[in-house]
């Protein structure tokens, strides 16, 4: 896979990595431990941190600003219960909290720091190589192996509504393709980003990785999930990092969701797509 992207040669440093790792951390109190009073003191802490390395140590792109986006992002978020639902109202609410934590950032970085620290580089690089089409139909493939083992076996389907009507269905289509855009917008083009400003590549990526997977814990990816969604979210940070192609990584999420769609529906209609999963 070519690299399309500049490799950051941030070096890592300590008071930048506290400040991030307090804000990432926020994310598990949050979304796992649904306790936002400790979510609220750690982005303070991180905050605050971030306050004091900008101090010790100016640079070009304040440490603060850009802890204070990705805060911003997971507090809107972090408004709303994340429980898969299908109601009117649930995808109303899910649209303006997931908008809004990927439109603020970006306003107030583009119009408020007037930067361009958060941008949304759709075709990136350039053509896709053959590698990326290829890691395309691996991508089904190991979703086709593993997805309803996981699912089915772990009971966390369950986490997901019924869905027995093709309205109900056509719903979920919807909100998981759109759930899944919205991840590679937020934890990828805005956390990635932002991080990468401050920490080197790999340690900005696993900073980001906590982030990803806490939102996907309290979305219904529990039990054994994180061993699943742990490496999903590096490999996303890494792959756009490789080929600065949003299109891409939107389109490799899409593919995985369209097998968590299809494990979905069989989970909750057993007979209706018999013979398509192992399980």
């Amino acid at each position: 896979m070519p690299a399309a992207q500049t490799v950051s040669r941030t070096p890592l440093r300590a008071w930048p990595l506290a400040a991030s790792l307090l804000v990432a951390l926020a994310a598990p109190a949050f979304f796992v431990l649904l306790t936002p009073w400790l979510g609220w003191s750690l982005l303070a802490a991180g905050l605050a941190t971030a306050w004091w390395a900008d101090r010790r140590q100016p640079r070009d792109a304040s440490l603060l600003r850009d802890l204070s986006l990705i805060s911003a992002g997971m507090l809107i978020v972090s408004a709303i219960p994340l429980a898969a639902e299908l109601d009117n109202a649930a995808m109303v609410r899910f649209t303006l909290a997931l908008g809004g934590a990927v439109a603020v950032p970006y306003v107030v970085s583009r119009f408020v720091y007037r930067d361009r620290a958060i941008r949304f580089p759709w075709r990136g690089g350039g053509r896709w190589s053959r590698f990326q089409w290829v890691w395309l139909v691996a991508v089904l493939l190991l979703g086709w192996l593993i997805l309803p083992f996981y699912f089915i076996s772990s009971g966390v389907y369950q986490n997901w509504p019924v869905v027995d009507t093709p309205d109900l269905i056509a719903r979920l289509f919807i909100g998981v393709g759109a759930v899944g855009i919205w991840d590679e917008l937020f934890f990828i083009c805005t956390v990635f980003a932002l991080l990468r400003r401050h920490l080197p590549d790999l340690t900005a990526n696993l900073v980001q990785a906590i982030v990803f997977v806490s939102f996907l814990w309290e979305l219904g990816y529990r039990a054994w999930g994180p061993v699943l969604t742990l490496p999903f979210a590096l490999l996303q940070g890494y792959i756009f990092l490789r080929t600065r192609s949003l299109a891409y990584v939107v389109t490799v999420h899409l593919l995985f969701d369209a097998v968590v769609f299809a494990v979905l529906v069989h989970a909750h209609n057993p007979g209706l797509l018999d013979g398509l999963f192992l399980v």
